[in-house]
């Protein structure tokens, strides 16, 4: 059964259409938030998608487009979480207390592409996620994102400069 066909008996009030999409997106949806966030904060995020996505299905008015249309949404939601970051990390610093490092972050020893894809920009690392690791086409990276198509292929080419740049750094060749 199709993501589309799946959509519209959600839309009608079949719980059990609405289970199977949930079932289908929701590893991807957790991996590209996962891939933006700390993993405490990514469990949270992924939560407040998928209640959106359940407040939001029955306005969807293009079911064909629920992929894009979900990824906006989380998106929007690791925007929003990444900005109340920053936020926050801004008015500790302008308090002038002096922020720790979590001491468990510090231990865990990382797999070294996710230590050098939380390194990238957001804008960079957000569009080599969605296009690379979620499999998605330009043109819906471009609309998750709200940029031109344009400007997700040249932050794609920037990312992979970089990428290229600190595994250089690292000791790998290409």
């Amino acid at each position: 059964m199709t993501d589309e066909l799946l959509v519209v008996r959600a839309q009608l009030g079949e719980r059990a259409a609405l289970a199977e999409l949930v079932a289908r997106w929701r590893m991807p949806v957790w991996t590209y938030v996962r891939r933006m966030l700390d993993a405490e904060r990514a469990d949270d995020v992924t939560q407040e998608i998928w209640l959106a996505v359940v407040r939001g299905l029955p306005r969807l008015r293009e079911p064909s487009r629920f992929a894009p249309w979900l990824f906006t949404i989380a998106r929007r939601s690791v925007t929003d979480r990444l900005r109340d970051q920053y936020a926050r990390e801004q008015e500790t610093l302008a308090a002038g207390d002096v922020v720790a490092e979590d001491p468990v972050e510090a231990v865990v020893d990382r797999a070294e592409l996710v230590s050098l894809l939380s390194a990238l920009p957001v804008p960079e690392r957000e569009v080599l996620v969605l296009f690379y690791l979620e499999d998605l086409p330009v043109e819906d990276c471009a609309q998750i994102c709200r940029v031109p198509v344009g400007t997700v292929k040249s932050r794609l080419n920037r990312a992979r400069r970089l990428l290229r740049a600190r595994l250089e750094e690292k000791g790998y060749r290409p």
